[in-house]
């Protein structure tokens, strides 16, 4: 049996979906599989930091789980509050084997995402989590400090709790090596989408605008998708919501620019088979977003910035440097006036993703994974 770990964020991410699409397509290829999930949403700052700062809470359920319905292999995603390190403890002395699947920069990080301050920040790393708390990259000094000390007392631990770590590119996998990851220990597993969201073939040609779409925040770079559909003369649909909204909007002051709003994921997917182009300018070192993989695999071509696995998605060739506007411009302009050449790199977009990123590939390297790991 599989047993997949993960502690919900209190805003719904890639990550979630991460942990649905993993649970599914194990129970479609004949796996014994049981998710135990819990919330960040549901805790108190008191209750977050006790669990931080412990290691996690209640370990035991996780050993009684283990024991009772004989689980083989804990597959945890995040972990912070809630679970923490001593949920794998729990786990290994049960007769379990521990897989840690990252998708961010949380071990090392106390925001998630290596970003601050305009630039991608790897200031703290192993043993090393101060920097956080002079920068109080949490807002408030209390909770800074809180989370500068759990993590550095959670990295060793897990260290030796963690039969495998899995990153989902190799530029992650890469960055967390640096930050103090055992290498010996880490694997790439890219995110996958299940064959039936793959498009037959591309209908970018027939597109009728550009699309961004993602958390309104700073690091995702939507003002340069805003700047490169201007200059473009392309219609711009940005989707998605978060604090950077207004100072977007502002800038969007006289463009052909709609702001969709947080979409359900029907909706955004309809969104998505109108467009023309979809734009990923991130500043941050994103490591594989589903924004990106759902637009290829539906057969839009995506222009994406060389941070982070974004080269590893789309190409280096549709990747652009996250500071270079005319770059934007001229690569964008390209696509929008000639609708063949859309159709022609959406259905290479469609190829690319399938061979990269289908659930077959990544069914075969995740069973190499757990084999690997078993006793």
């Amino acid at each position: 049996m599989i047993l997949i770990l993960h502690n919900r964020y209190r805003a719904a991410g890639g990550e979630e979906r991460a942990v649905a699409d993993l649970a599914q397509l194990l129970s479609r290829r004949g796996h014994d599989v049981e998710v135990i999930e819990r919330s960040s949403q549901g805790l108190g700052r008191s209750r977050a930091a006790a669990g931080l700062l412990a290691g996690g809470l209640d370990p035991g359920e996780i050993a009684r789980f283990v024991r009772r319905r004989g689980v083989r292999v804990v597959h945890a995603h995040n972990l912070h509050p809630s679970f923490g390190w001593r949920a794998l403890a729990a786990a290994r002395e049960a007769g379990a084997r521990t897989l840690l699947h990252l998708h961010n920069y949380r071990l090392f990080c106390a925001i998630g995402i290596a970003y601050r301050d305009g630039a991608p920040c790897f200031r703290c790393r192993l043993g090393h989590t101060r920097p956080g708390l002079r920068l109080r990259c949490r807002g408030s000094l209390p909770e800074a400090a809180v989370y500068a000390v759990a993590l550095r007392r959670q990295q060793p631990q897990l260290f030796q709790n963690v039969d495998q770590f899995i990153a989902v590119s190799d530029a992650l996998a890469a960055h967390l090596r640096d930050l103090g990851l055992p290498p010996s220990l880490t694997a790439t597993l890219p995110n996958f989408m299940p064959t039936t969201e793959f498009a037959s073939e591309s209908r970018a040609g027939d597109g009728e605008f550009v699309l961004a779409a993602g958390r309104l925040t700073e690091e995702k770079g939507f003002d340069t998708a805003i700047a490169a559909a201007r200059a473009a003369g392309a219609p711009l649909v940005i989707a998605g919501a978060g604090p950077d909204e207004a100072r977007l909007r502002g800038l969007a002051d006289g463009a052909e620019v709609r702001f969709a709003g947080r979409l359900a994921p029907g909706d955004l997917a309809d969104l998505r088979r109108r467009a023309a182009v979809v734009l990923a300018p991130s500043r941050w070192e994103e490591p594989c977003p589903y924004s990106v993989l759902e637009a290829m695999a539906a057969g839009v071509p995506v222009l994406a910035s060389t941070r982070g696995g974004l080269p590893e998605m789309v190409g280096r060739e549709a990747a652009l440097p996250a500071g270079d506007p005319a770059a934007w411009h001229v690569a964008l302009a390209e696509l929008w006036q000639n609708p063949r050449l859309r159709a022609q790199r959406g259905n290479e977009a469609i190829d690319r993703a399938r061979g990269g990123h289908g659930e077959d590939q990544y069914y075969e390297r995740l069973t190499r994974l757990y084999d690997g790991v078993s006793p």
